[in-house]
């Protein structure tokens, strides 16, 4: 059951948001979160451990988390237990696992049997007979002894300053540039 931001519950005293969290806040700060963490006897002897090489997933491998074990003996026994084939099953999620630098090309019999490569391998070769063909009437065209065809420059128009580019045939005419009034200063 939900009730409303203006009901009170009995003992419940009305307060604002913020000052409820502040107070909230202040009263986490001065409590200890933790318990203080135990210091090792430094007159105790180290845990027994067991032989690493003996460890199977059913161990008690507390004993290696004592302070007085070494950090590479810890890590030894961590590495044991986690090198149990369990601890090694690939799950589902796991999608960007593959190395996607190595490519493999597509075999022919499959690129042969994709309909949309069909159709540009089929379009690239229209286009490249029909290349042929144009460059084949073009020949027929020419007499025998004639040379090839070369571009001519266009002819410079006497408007233009020279040097000038020509001006391309589809463009506007250039305007007349209008004096730009200056911005009045109020």
């Amino acid at each position: 059951m939900s009730r409303k931001p203006d009901e009170l519950v009995a003992g419940e005293s009305r307060e604002d948001f913020a000052s409820r969290w502040s107070r909230l806040k202040q009263e986490a700060w001065e409590s200890p979160a933790q318990p203080p963490a135990r210091e090792a006897d430094p007159k105790s002897p180290p845990p027994e451990l067991p032989p690493i090489d003996k460890l199977t997933i059913d161990s008690d491998y507390r004993a290696f988390f004592h302070p007085k074990v070494g950090e590479d003996v810890r890590r030894a026994a961590l590495k044991k237990l986690f090198s149990d084939p369990r601890f090694n099953v690939m799950d589902g999620l796991d999608v960007y696992i593959d190395d996607y630098s190595k490519s493999e090309p597509i075999p022919a019999a499959m690129l042969a049997g994709l309909k949309q490569a069909q159709n540009i391998l089929g379009w690239a070769k229209e286009d490249e007979e029909q290349r042929a063909k144009e460059q084949r009437a073009r020949e027929q065209q020419l007499p025998k002894d004639a040379p090839p065809l070369a571009i001519e420059p266009p002819a410079e128009d006497p408007a233009l300053p020279a040097g000038a580019p020509p001006a391309a045939p589809d463009a506007a005419p250039a305007l007349p540039e209008e004096p730009v009034a200056a911005p009045v200063k109020r």
